[in-house]
């Protein structure tokens, strides 16, 4: 009687494992995952970092496969591929997407505005992450903002920019709908480009000069083979910001400690994607600097007009449309209000100490 009560209880725990191993297996998700960048640009490492940080956290419940951008469908598509679930997650830039809805625009970078720190304040304290969820869930999206690069490189070319005054007239490759509103405040025009296609842009004179992303991927993309001179800062990307469309449905098929693992993977590579770009940057100027390139800084008083056209800018797009007054009234009010300390804290503070903000009033009457 003891042997078969044993024999009994030993087969009911086997089958309780059984069952258990096979709802663990059942529960493991497999994701396809993409990218707005192919493989020869730095920028895809930031997708990789995250993907690989979820699958070294999650990997009981869920993988990933990534996948370069171009690989599964050109880097224009992933949006739409995203939101019908043709592929769970895609890592991006949000201005690729102000065609849809200007709101796309500063959720990805800002003019004269943001620094990275900034952005990563007002995303874990003051309200960001809500927005990004409130405008990429009208597109059945999830989005995990992951990634926040301080200001990006400047214009590089073939011709010297020294002012603002140099601007006049000359084609420049530039990304965003508000960035290309004050280009041509200053009198230059905006030619729209993929990344990819700069290098050969500036090489066979298309356009007189471009930016594209930071020291450390310009550099790594070629541009100092074919550009002499470069104009800094990068003031028309103060900053940016990069993360993961996911799409809603597979997001909701997962537990809650998974999403929350994934969420804390986001997190981890936003603090590690600021260091990685600052020392890339560091490393990379050097380099240019040896190949040769000239760099240019434009003047404070030019960046002081700079921010007074940006302004007009900011508010005139608010008016326009009202997601994106909403995401723009919040950011101002973060400048506003994290100034109670930021501005008694200098110069060891870790923002930009502004005075010159676009109007909070003006932007609150096209809310």
């Amino acid at each position: 009687m003891k042997k078969t009560t044993q024999f009994a209880l030993s087969g009911l725990a086997a089958g309780i494992a059984f069952a258990a191993f096979t709802t663990t297996a059942q529960a493991q998700e497999e994701w396809t995952m993409t990218s707005t960048w192919p493989e020869n640009l730095d920028l895809i490492k930031i997708d990789q970092h995250w993907a690989e940080l979820v699958n070294k956290l999650a990997g009981d419940e869920l993988q990933i496969n990534f996948r370069a951008g171009g690989t599964l469908m050109p880097g224009t598509e992933v949006f739409d591929a995203t939101e019908t679930g043709s592929i769970e997650a895609s890592g991006d830039w949000p201005g690729y997407w102000a065609g849809l809805n200007p709101a796309f625009s500063p959720l990805a970078t800002t003019t004269s505005l943001f620094n990275a720190v900034d952005y990563i304040n007002w995303i874990q304290r003051w309200g960001g992450r809500e927005l990004y969820q409130e405008i990429y869930g009208q597109y059945n999206m999830v989005y995990l903002p992951y990634a926040a690069l301080n200001n990006e490189s400047g214009f590089m070319g073939r011709t010297p920019i020294e002012s603002i005054a140099d601007l006049e007239g000359k084609r420049l490759r530039l990304s965003g709908r508000d960035q290309g509103r004050v280009l041509e405040e200053l009198g230059g025009s905006q030619v729209t480009l993929a990344g990819g296609e700069v290098y050969q842009a500036i090489e066979r004179g298309v356009i007189d000069a471009g930016e594209f992303a930071t020291p450390g991927v310009d550099f790594n993309a070629g541009f100092a083979e074919v550009a002499d001179y470069w104009a800094t800062p990068g003031w028309h990307q103060s900053a940016s910001v990069f993360g993961v469309m996911i799409n809603k449905d597979a997001w909701d098929a997962l537990s809650p400690e998974t999403q929350e693992k994934l969420e804390i993977a986001a997190d981890a590579t936003m603090a590690w994607s600021l260091a990685w770009s600052e020392r890339e940057s560091t490393e990379a100027t050097q380099k240019f600097l040896d190949a040769g390139v000239t760099i240019n800084q434009f003047s404070a008083e030019d960046l002081a007009q700079i921010q007074d056209i940006t302004n007009e800018v900011i508010v005139r797009g608010a008016c326009e449309n009202p997601d994106h007054a909403k995401v723009y009234h919040s950011m101002v009010s973060y400048l506003e209000d994290y100034a109670k300390w930021r501005d008694v804290s200098a110069p060891f503070n870790m923002s930009r100490t502004l005075e010159n903000l676009p109007s909070l009033e003006e932007i609150e009457a096209c809310l």
